[in-house]
């Protein structure tokens, strides 16, 4: 069999739509690509198993529609997968259609957390012939491969036609290993086209250790519909898979894009093979993680097993606001765990959101002070904010339909792309919401952050880097000056 693994192009005015980045979607004008880790393990693992896989990312390498559609009908795929969300699934919906005309025969799967949510949707809005639910598109796409050729029983989590019959095969089981996944094919996969500016050194990549989060309870993560249940790979893989790597393309800095990187002993192990192998001399590791994971011994043993950036969900500065999210953190956990960080030398990465529906204007400014403090006063380097949007299958989308929060109506999935507020709220205007969002981004500019950066300059590499994120920060604050009511 021949399988393709794609994204087709969406052309939209808003900018380009990053899938990609699997938790969230956004329309970026001036985007960073981030590798589709499940799906490219997906690849890796169908080529392993003797499949022709072709990897069709047009998002990444800025092909047109018309030259996909080429691709499509010159390669003869006898199976193309595609991941879709929320935001961009109708016009999967019509893609898949456009595809099954071209050729009837080729068969279609999606994939994604809005097709876990909603797979009997997908199965009755278009000709699409499987769908995954749960997030292992890897070994469910092999399992699907090998139904196909007739050697096995299909999975559950996995819904197809019977005839004209849409059957399913039970709500889907995260019971594989994944210490039996092959590492990534990186030449496969064309890695080489995904990166961020964020990170320091070069050449980089991403690692994926863990699926998805040891918490998995926040109310608005759309991955939690995906991996409710954590698993990992042992320390000594993503050890091993660390020193090929560095061996084979001189890698500089990896990203680990698991939800929230493993902790406790797991943690402690690794750092250790990390110091023992000599790797945290060789190069930057950056990661997810929580606040109340970060202790003052942890945060030291991490600097010194070579990690260099923590991704940190600050998400509200209002402890109502996270314990309703059942966050299983508050603001005094934020500030301390910045502080800890800090102190260990570590560089600190906030992601937060606005527009919640219960907060009033008072707490989401409390949102933009705290994160002006912490910038401002050195215990965090970057951030990233968005309106916060209600994907369906979270618990945030169920009580959002519940509670009548929604001031769009819930099946117009286009404008869930954190492009603007998507909840009523009778203390703030749509409008002022989007600019309290884009004044967070505008932190950047006060003369005070500019300065305490320049100060840290050692290096030419220093200087790169910092000139490096500037055009980024330039298109955020473009994509949210467009206020969309």
């Amino acid at each position: 069999m021949k399988i393709m693994i794609s994204y087709p192009p969406i052309p939209n005015a808003k900018g380009i739509p990053m899938l990609g980045q699997n938790r969230q979607f956004q329309y970026f004008h001036n985007p960073s690509y981030i590798y589709p880790m499940v799906p490219a393990s997906a690849a890796t693992l169908l080529q392993s198993q003797g499949y022709k896989v072709i990897w069709n990312d047009c998002i990444a390498k800025s092909i047109s529609y018309e030259q996909f559609i080429d691709i499509f009908k010159k390669e003869n795929s006898d199976l193309i997968a595609i991941e879709t969300k929320t935001p961009v699934v109708k016009k999967h919906y019509a893609i898949v259609d456009e595809l099954k005309k071209i050729n009837p025969k080729c068969i279609v799967v999606l994939m994604g957390d809005h097709i876990t949510a909603f797979p009997d949707e997908a199965m009755n809005s278009c000709r699409v012939d499987y769908c995954i639910t749960g997030g292992d598109y890897d070994f469910l796409l092999l399992n699907i491969c090998k139904y196909i050729e007739n050697k096995n029983l299909l999975e559950k989590g996995i819904w197809h036609r019977d005839g004209k019959q849409v059957v399913n095969t039970g709500k889907f089981e995260l019971n594989h290993d994944l210490n039996t996944l092959p590492f990534i094919d990186r030449e496969l996969t064309q890695w080489s086209d995904y990166g961020e500016k964020l990170y320091k050194g070069t050449p980089f990549t991403y690692t994926m250790v863990g699926r998805d989060c040891p918490w998995a309870k926040c109310t608005f993560c759309s991955w939690t519909t995906l991996f409710p249940k954590f698993r990992t790979r042992t320390p000594k893989s993503l050890l091993d898979e660390i020193g090929f790597l560095i061996e084979r393309y001189g890698i500089k800095e990896i990203f680990d894009d698991t939800g929230t990187f493993p902790s406790g002993k797991w943690l402690e192990t690794f750092a250790q093979g990390m110091i023992e192998r000599g790797y945290n001399n060789k190069i930057y590791l950056s990661c997810n993680f929580r606040f109340d994971y970060l202790t003052p011994q942890r945060a030291a043993l991490m600097k010194q097993a070579g990690f260099r950036l923590m991704k940190l969900g600050l998400e509200s500065a209002s402890d109502e606001t996270l314990k309703r999210l059942n966050k299983g953190s508050r603001v005094d956990d934020i500030i301390n765990g910045c502080k800890i960080a800090k102190k260990a030398g570590l560089t600190v990465h906030l992601t937060m959101m606005v527009g919640y529906p219960w907060e009033t204007k008072e707490d989401m400014l409390k949102t933009f002070k705290l994160a002006r403090y912490l910038m401002l006063n050195g215990y965090a380097d970057m951030l990233q904010s968005t309106t916060v949007t209600a994907y369906p299958g979270t618990p945030l989308y169920d009580q959002a339909l519940k509670n009548d929060w929604l001031r769009v109506d819930p099946r117009d999935y286009e404008r869930f792309d954190m492009g603007e507020p998507v909840f009523k709220n009778p203390n703030i205007k749509p409008e002022e919401i989007t600019r309290i969002c884009n004044q967070i981004y505008k932190i950047f500019l006060h003369p005070k952050f500019i300065f305490n950066h320049l100060k840290k300059v050692r290096s030419f590499e220093d200087i790169t880097y910092l000139l490096r994120g500037v055009k980024p920060v330039l298109g955020h604050i473009r994509d949210f000056m467009k206020i969309r009511r």
